[in-house]
């Protein structure tokens, strides 16, 4: 059974007997501080880093209290992606193994709605939702936050972001007034301290560090590379035949289509994961990559938070992200469940001030690896280059 931190938190034997599958023995700090909150009922503002068990801080505290003779919604998260909310629901569903009576619905869009209706015919105590499909579900009639007990705001930070400011707020408001509401978020920023200031009711701030602990152990490294040599460094970051499980991460949706296209007629097992492929096919490439069917994913920062592998050994930014943060969660992929990880983020010359503002947001300092004029690396940089794979 899970140790015995777990069960001075009032933990029922249920969810111990969930956890212990789970392989989970200790909770993180985050579960530590949110748990005995949360079921308090208090309202929680928490950040955290990525990667530190947001889930299973606030799904705990979701099973404990829901009622489970009560046939309408009591609980609801929202999740700024598909891909994220597909992942709250397979984690909750463990946590829930062993209380057959609850349901859980998942809300969201690129799927047809007739399957989520038959969901929501089950009478689920609790719906995973992005905003958008929420937010029509319900104006449709087919949902109802009118008996929300908590709603769960899960990388709000990242929701705020991509413009769903009116969405959530909306949301919100459908919920009782005397709903419990609950922020999880990277970071913070003007949108979710309005959000909080205006929706919740003396909340309880709770901070997780970064910490030797909880920070993923990952060697970063920065390649200065010309635009049109960036395809022949990463095939000679792929060729060292040291990574088995890799993620690259591109800007734009042309780019990775395009990318993965050239690696796969270079005979790499490659493929590409972006807003424009269908909801079906993205679970099926998700699936397919986490059973390890093919090595190398290629990426837009679409699919930076949504995607929960933990044996992820290398990110490549083939691209350098357009926001400082969107640098965490892209090499946040690797490193995780306490694994050593590597990063390589390839920039031209004209783009080395933009990198030195993401290491100075960062406060971290990657080891720089140098190609010559032919494409290989220097001698002087190999040795760095395979001590940290």
């Amino acid at each position: 059974m899970p140790a015995e931190a777990f069960k001075a938190l009032d933990v029922s034997d249920e969810v111990l007997k969930a956890l212990d599958r789970m392989g989970i023995k200790n909770p993180t700090d985050i579960q530590t501080q949110t748990i005995p909150v949360m079921m308090a009922g208090r309202d929680i503002i928490g950040i955290a880093p990525t990667g530190t068990g947001k889930t299973i801080a606030f799904g705990i505290p979701m099973l404990e209290y829901i009622s489970l003779k009560e046939t309408r919604v009591q609980e609801v998260v929202l999740a700024p992606t598909r891909e994220l909310a597909m992942q709250i629901v397979q984690e909750l569903t463990e946590l829930a193994r062993f209380i057959p009576q609850i349901n859980i619905a998942a809300l969201y869009g690129g799927q047809p709605i007739a399957r989520q209706l038959n969901q929501l015919k089950r009478k689920p105590q609790i719906v995973v939702a992005t905003p958008g499909r929420m937010l029509d579900m319900a104006s449709r009639g087919h949902v109802s936050l009118h008996h929300v007990h908590t709603l769960v705001i899960d990388e709000a930070d990242e929701m705020l972001n991509m413009g769903f400011v009116k969405d959530v707020t909306r949301i919100i408001e459908l919920a009782p007034p005397n709903r419990q509401l609950v922020m999880f978020s990277a970071t913070t920023n003007r949108d979710v301290m309005t959000i909080s200031w205006k929706y919740q009711n003396e909340p309880v701030e709770i901070t997780v560090e970064a910490t030797k602990e909880n920070r993923p152990q990952i060697a970063q490294h920065t390649l200065m590379i010309p635009r049109d040599k960036k395809q022949e460094a990463l095939e000679y970051l792929l060729d060292s035949d040291e990574f088995d499980r890799v993620m690259v991460f591109v800007n734009t949706k042309f780019m990775a289509q395009r990318l993965s296209d050239r690696l796969v007629k270079e005979g790499y097992g490659a493929q590409a994961l972006h807003g424009d492929i269908r909801q079906s096919q993205r679970t099926r490439v998700m699936g397919d990559f986490k059973r390890g069917k093919f090595p190398i994913l290629v990426a837009t920062d679409v699919a930076a938070r949504g995607i929960d592998v933990d044996d992820v050994e290398v990110v490549i930014n083939y691209d350098l992200p357009n926001e400082n943060e969107y640098y965490l969660h892209r090499i946040g992929r690797t490193g995780r469940a306490r694994k050593h990880g590597v990063s390589f983020t390839m920039m031209t010359f004209q783009e080395s001030v933009r990198m030195d503002e993401i290491l100075r947001y960062m406060k971290t300092k990657p080891t720089p690896l140098h190609f010559d004029a032919q494409g290989i690396l220097r001698r002087e940089d190999e040795e760095a280059f395979f001590e940290s794979i």
